[in-house]
């Protein structure tokens, strides 16, 4: 995994997570990463010396909610905590996203493929997947993004 530092042509900033380079150039061109706060397609990534995450490996085999986004945040592992006001920006971005991607359930993981190899229409999407399931998704580039979504009922 990669963190790139990322700009709207609004000259809004933010950061996207991708498995290469190319995973994100093949996004961008498919008009699939857009700004965090006007929604603009038109990103490019600002010069920078990328951050390198590993992949960690799960403990156990439990089903989890996963969400196919089309900019994806992960752990601050080595990077420097978010502000308060910062972290309450992306925790509200981030329950946006939830209430309004597409709930696919157990069929997560073949509507993000499908969605992936443009057998279906580009859209945030969310459902359950394992964490083989998971791994495997980020192994074929495709953006996830483990997290936990409350259901339905219990989002504003």
């Amino acid at each position: 995994m990669i963190v790139l530092n990322l700009s709207c042509d609004q000259g809004h900033h933010f950061e996207g997570w991708f498995a290469s380079r190319d995973a994100f150039g093949e996004q961008v061109t498919r008009g699939m990463v857009n700004c965090t706060h006007c929604q603009s397609v038109a990103v490019t990534a600002l010069p920078s010396g990328p951050y390198v995450h590993g992949v960690r490996r799960a403990r156990h085999s439990g089903r989890h909610e996963s969400a196919h986004l089309n900019d994806d945040y992960g752990d601050s592992s080595g990077v420097q905590m978010p502000t308060p006001d910062v972290a309450k920006q992306l925790f509200a971005s981030l329950a946006m996203m939830a209430r309004t991607a597409e709930n696919v359930g157990i069929n997560f993981p073949e509507e993000a493929r499908r969605i992936h190899y443009n057998e279906a229409p580009a859209r945030t999407i969310r459902g359950i997947a394992s964490s083989d399931e998971t791994r495997e998704l980020m192994e074929e580039g495709i953006m996830v993004l483990p997290a936990l979504v409350p259901p339905e009922n219990e989002t504003h």
